[in-house]
């Protein structure tokens, strides 16, 4: 691959080219890199790049001649290799936001140039002349757009075949499949009190490769939830866990079955409501408490089913065949992280064959359990079915709140 930069300061993308990794490879000739001087394409005495904006403002705007000719040279330099015209990529603040995907999307061409600004911009004549696209690094200003050019060829470079001692090595790093990269930990043992995971310590790399994943996306869910409501959209559960001996789900059929389901749901709804509600309303919730709703429920339609393992009941969830309703979805905090609540979800969805959207509520809080969903075929659809809020007199609420609808599209 060849890179061109085009700059007012060659010396300073040179020479972090010629750097680390990079500069290996490049001395390896793993790609091409050059950094071409705007000074050295201007037509007046003074080398003078920039001139004031038309219409007024403040600071000052980069000639369109001096760019142009310096990029008709650079395509007729790839013309002479025998390559393709080059990919040109003008860096400004206004243009579209760089991420990962677009870094594979650009170390995919034989030949990039990269166009940095300076001060108020570039005049858009040339931008619209000899551009193919405009990138933006992030939602932030820099006095040039060197830092810019050099974080696009840097992410672009390692991607190039020997670059990296193994493919493994950008694979498995942040936003390479949609996620964030789990924590890393080296020697000693133990720094400080603090020790490395045990399990990294096992030499089972099975488990390891399982903690990393599950570590990869609790930290994509609390940091960056867009990214991880995307992953969970574009990586549907395929195979949900199976089913091992003694464990079954049974119809509620009798008052002590009923009881156990109340039970169930004053654990589950403390846990899931804990965040948001306040202490006074969180004592309320006791078995007695949620009896006489169940019981009510199951009058008007509502079928409930515990999941036992080996006879103990450590799981419930209730379907509603008039509406298409699925909930009370609890899983003891014992049984918490074997795989039951999807499984029981399934179990429930297919219990309503009759209703080919189901739908349920979710706390919008309940981050944990929409992404679960989410990657089980279920789909916000931008209903709010509750609002709680704490400023309203004589609500439960502590913090702002909103129970939001989802319904199964498979």
């Amino acid at each position: 691959m060849r890179i061109d930069i085009v700059t007012l300061f060659p010396e300073l993308c040179d020479s972090f080219l010629s750097a680390s990794i990079l500069g290996r490879a490049r001395a390896k000739n793993l790609f091409e890199a050059h950094c071409h001087q705007i000074r050295d394409y201007t037509k007046n005495k003074q080398k003078q790049t920039d001139d004031y904006p038309y219409g007024g403002g403040c600071g000052m705007v980069l000639y369109a001649q001096p760019i142009a000719d310096c990029l008709r040279a650079v395509q007729a330099q790839c013309a002479a290799q025998g390559r393709a015209r080059p990919h040109v990529v003008f860096l400004t603040a206004a243009g579209r936001p760089y991420n990962e995907e677009k870094a594979r999307e650009l170390a995919g061409y034989d030949a990039v140039t990269l166009v940095c600004g300076h001060y108020e911009g570039i005049d858009q004549r040339v931008i619209d002349a000899f551009g193919d696209e405009e990138i933006s690094i992030g939602d932030y200003v820099l006095t040039g757009g060197e830092l810019a050019s050099l974080v696009v060829a840097d992410s672009v470079l390692r991607l190039q075949p020997g670059v990296l001692a193994e493919e493994k090595g950008y694979q498995d790093e942040s936003y390479w499949d949609g996620l964030l990269e789990y924590p890393q930990f080296t020697r000693p043992e133990v720094w400080e009190g603090r020790a490395v995971p045990p399990v990294l310590l096992t030499g089972d790399h099975k488990k390891i490769d399982e903690w990393r994943g599950a570590q990869s996306r609790e930290r994509t869910r609390e940091r960056r939830p867009d990214l991880y409501d995307a992953w969970c959209e574009s990586h549907p559960l395929t195979e949900l866990p199976k089913w091992k001996r003694g464990e079954n789900m049974r119809l509620v059929k009798n008052d002590e079955q009923l009881a156990l389901c109340a039970a169930l749901m004053a654990e589950g709804r403390r846990t899931v409501c804990a965040p948001v509600c306040d202490e006074e309303y969180l004592e309320k919730m006791t078995p007695d408490f949620w009896l006489p709703d169940l019981t009510d429920e199951k009058k008007n339609g509502w079928a409930f089913y515990l999941h036992y393992t080996k006879d103990a009941a450590d799981g419930m969830v209730g379907v509603c065949h008039k509406t298409g309703e699925i909930g009370h979805l609890f899983v003891t905090e014992a049984a918490r992280g074997k795989g039951y609540g999807a499984k029981m979800l399934d179990f429930a969805r297919k219990k309503l064959p009759e209703h080919d959207h189901p739908t349920m509520g979710v706390l919008n809080t309940n981050t944990r359990a929409i992404a679960l969903y989410k990657r089980m075929g279920w789909r916000l659809t931008g209903t709010v079915l509750h609002r709680y809020d704490p400023a309203e007199e004589g609500t439960f609420a502590a913090v702002y709140c909103e129970e939001l609808e989802m319904q199964y599209r498979g």
